[in-house]
């Protein structure tokens, strides 16, 4: 299982603003349980070296994240929206 970071107050907000918070808790819960479940439609961006992936909340919303190998777990960086 996967440990996930305490979320910073920005992302926090951004789902507060947009009403995502138990469609993030579901998912998260599926990505700390398995990383690779289809619902999460994974994704290594560009540039890869970077290692910034993200995983769908719903058709309008990803969050984008980071493994952090140094305390093994991942962070969550933001919210983005997709279409408007």
């Amino acid at each position: 299982m996967i440990k996930v970071l305490p979320l910073n107050p920005k992302v926090s907000k951004l789902l507060q603003k947009y009403r995502l918070e138990s469609k993030f808790k579901k998912q998260i819960k599926l990505l700390s349980g398995n990383p690779k479940h289809p619902s999460l439609h994974l994704e290594l961006l560009e540039p890869k070296q970077h290692g910034i992936y993200s995983f769908r909340l719903d058709r309008k919303f990803r969050a984008l994240f980071i493994f952090r190998s140094d305390v093994a777990s991942l962070e969550i960086l933001t919210i983005t929206v997709l279409y408007r």
